[in-house]
């Protein structure tokens, strides 16, 4: 099992180069993680809602994504306050309080989800959630250690060398986890390291006299890997558009913003300089705005226009700027959004009027998988659709997609502005060509060579990662894995 000094230390990645090095050496692995507290959520094969993550981690293991390795999905929406996914259906919302109330309902599932990855697999490979130490949590864990004493799991503890203080962090979790845990603590793993790795060995040596436990690998640096994160301070890295030079897209960091995976492949293409804009001044000269998904659609849609944005897209339009909305995004590109159930803020806000659509949000959430095509003779689609909103034409619409044999989205009369629900829609090469020529006002050449799909590339940055942990782990790590 991987935990953390904290958030953002690494642990997700880590877990699937683990399960891509495992895998390869003919190993039946399943990445399991009981808690996860995100906003980028994916729909299984089931039609079950559950972290980006474990399923980027399930392509590195080659199995399919189920919603046993993530029996818990916790999506922010308020301050202090989540919807609860519990075996990829919304039970609730809830705060803290309310969140642990429910604690004797969520643990039965979380042994029952591990019970059935564990027959099935010679490794499970979990992730823990945050850090084990934190004292207020620790009555209450479902997602550390817990969780490592119901699979009897060795765990290795990951610090972020690349933020500063890692020692410090490495020890102080040693010295608040009780006698018991602590024993569990098998080595420490120190994670994004640049440069030579001996220059840490007398900062080692000493952490090891404290804490009598071993440094078990310093993993490198891996610039450019081109997956994914979970968490929307990876948001803060996205290099901005004067450093590289390129067609300028930009995508519009809602307050709740949710599924920005769906933008990954977009950083990674060549020709294309993606960034999230806080305020509007990065609208300025872009070729392509992308108003993303929500948690909270009606809040972002009067934060949007609170910021300024919706002038700043107005005038993006005039100057002949296309804009793109995804999920809430969409929604907020029609007439009105209404939320009379109060699934979310509650209350009907005027939206920005550019689709003739009106959303409605319902008490019950659409989760599936599709395939689709775009409209009239594009390419097709592999995504999914994770939305409480119901569009309703207002007038006459012109839709963008073929969802499952039935009409999907909308695109404005000037055809400057599309909106559909579906998610995924970068993910193949040839569809992300296609979005991108309407951006840039330019048919797609034929004879020009479809872009990979960027599962293809997450396969590489797989592969990049294990051969990185084979290189950097103690081979006691590995062996006791059964791998070396």
């Amino acid at each position: 099992m991987l935990q953390g000094t904290g958030s953002h230390a690494g642990k997700t990645v880590l877990v699937a180069g683990l399960c891509r090095l495992l895998a390869r050496r003919g190993l039946r692995v399943r990445p399991f993680k009981s808690q996860n507290m995100s906003l980028n959520a994916h729909v299984a094969a089931d039609g079950g809602e559950m972290g980006w993550a474990q399923v980027m981690q399930a392509e590195a293991a080659g199995v399919p994504a189920r919603v046993e390795m993530n029996p818990i999905l916790l999506k922010p929406r308020a301050e202090a306050r989540s919807q609860v996914i519990l075996l990829g259906r919304a039970l609730r919302e809830a705060d803290a309080a309310g969140y642990y109330r429910l604690t004797p309902r969520l643990w039965p599932a979380v042994r029952r989800s591990y019970e059935t990855l564990a027959r099935e697999a010679d490794v499970v490979v979990i992730e823990g959630a945050g850090s084990p130490a934190e004292p207020n949590l620790m009555r209450r864990d479902l997602a550390n250690m817990r969780v490592a004493r119901l699979a009897r799991a060795p765990v290795l503890v990951v610090g972020d060398i690349d933020r500063g203080g890692v020692f410090a962090s490495l020890l102080g979790t040693m010295m608040l986890l009780p006698p018991a845990d602590r024993r569990r603590v098998r080595g420490f793993v120190i994670n994004k390291f640049r440069g030579d790795a001996s220059l840490l060995a007398p900062a080692v040596r000493d952490l090891v006299r404290r804490t009598r436990t071993p440094v078990v690998g310093v993993v490198p640096f891996l610039p450019r890997l081109g997956l994914p994160e979970e968490d929307s301070l990876a948001l803060e890295a996205v290099v901005p558009p004067a450093v590289r030079g390129g067609m300028r897209v930009v995508v519009v960091r809602l307050p709740h913003i949710a599924n920005f995976t769906d933008f990954a492949p977009l950083e990674a293409e060549p020709g294309v300089d993606l960034t999230y804009a806080e305020e509007p001044g990065p609208l300025a000269g872009a070729a392509l705005v992308i108003l993303p998904g929500s948690k909270d659609t009606i809040a972002d849609l009067r934060a949007l226009k609170a910021r300024g944005f919706a002038a700043a897209l107005t005038a993006h339009r005039a100057r002949g700027g296309f804009v793109l909305g995804v999920c809430g995004g969409y929604q907020m590109l029609g007439r009105t959004v209404a939320d009379p159930h109060g699934v979310e803020s509650g209350g009907e806000e005027a939206a920005l009027g550019w689709l003739p659509v009106r959303t409605t949000l319902a008490r019950e959430k659409i989760t599936r998988r599709v395939r689709a095509r775009w409209r009239p003779d594009g390419p097709g689609v592999e995504g999914y659709e994770i939305h409480a909103g119901v569009i309703a034409a207002d007038g006459p619409a012109r839709p963008l997609l073929d969802v499952e044999g039935e009409a999907e989205g909308c695109a404005s009369a000037d055809g400057r502005v599309w909106g559909t629900h579906l998610h995924g829609l970068f993910e193949s090469g040839p569809a992300r060509r296609h979005v991108l020529e309407w951006a840039r006002g330019a048919p797609a050449l034929a004879e020009a060579p479809a872009p990979p799909d960027h599962r293809a590339l997450r396969e590489v940055a797989y592969d990049r990662l294990a051969d990185a942990l084979a290189a950097a782990l103690d081979p006691s790590v590995l062996r006791e894995l059964g791998v070396a």
